[in-house]
């Protein structure tokens, strides 16, 4: 439950720094969506190097539905702490996002209705959480020591290779539907995303055990 809690934490945070960078970036770029987008990319993936270097010991730092199912399914994490975990992380991604409204003094309980739902939005989600969940499949002990960075750079820029900005976590993606800023996506965009992101994690697993080198 410690580290369940922890992952509250670690995804309220990451949200806060997801949603509030985005409200910061639309307010400053005077309309040039272009500055806004690279605010938001850069916090993001700045916040995430920080986040999962500060909660890799307390949790693991998942912050994200589908990189735990991915890791229970594939033997490297308790299946009997998935839904503590998944639970935490949508319940702390909702809280970061009332954190970011409170910062900047708009209304906690907002609705998204920014329209995000194209064949090419969907592919995007898959691309993008496939790469996501892939990558965390990819280190090792050895290797653990660049999460942080590896992560963190692969969101920021996936943010601006995908048409979809690259939610590629359900707990996010959900969050996001009650948040009428920059960052929004329609609440009936959500399934979609969602499942989107559930297949390309699918994919990325069935890749890892295609292309794992043998020992």
């Amino acid at each position: 439950m410690r580290s369940a809690a922890a992952e509250a934490v670690g995804t309220a945070l990451l949200l806060a720094a997801v949603v509030g960078s985005g409200i910061m970036g639309e307010r400053l770029a005077q309309g040039n969506m272009a500055i806004a987008l690279l605010a938001n990319s850069l916090a993001t993936g700045f916040a995430l190097i920080a986040l999962i270097a500060a909660f890799t010991p307390r949790s693991g730092a998942h912050f994200n539905p589908a990189v735990t199912l991915a890791l229970a399914l594939r033997a490297g994490f308790p299946r009997r702490a998935v839904l503590p975990y998944v639970v935490a992380q949508f319940f702390g991604a909702w809280l970061g996002v009332l954190a970011a409204h409170a910062m900047f003094d708009l209304p906690l309980v907002q609705a998204s209705q920014t329209a995000r739902s194209s064949p090419g939005q969907w592919l995007s989600e898959v691309v993008a959480t496939f790469g996501l969940v892939f990558l965390v499949l990819s280190l090792d002990r050895k290797s653990a020591w660049a999460a942080p960075f590896a992560v963190g750079s692969y969101i920021a820029a996936a943010y601006w290779f995908t048409a979809s900005t690259s939610f590629a976590n359900p707990a996010v993606t959900l969050a996001r539907g009650f948040t009428a800023t920059f960052a929004g996506i329609g609440i009936g965009n959500v399934a979609a995303f969602v499942a989107s992101q559930l297949l390309g994690a699918a994919l990325a697993m069935l890749a890892d055990a295609a292309l794992r080198p043998n020992p």
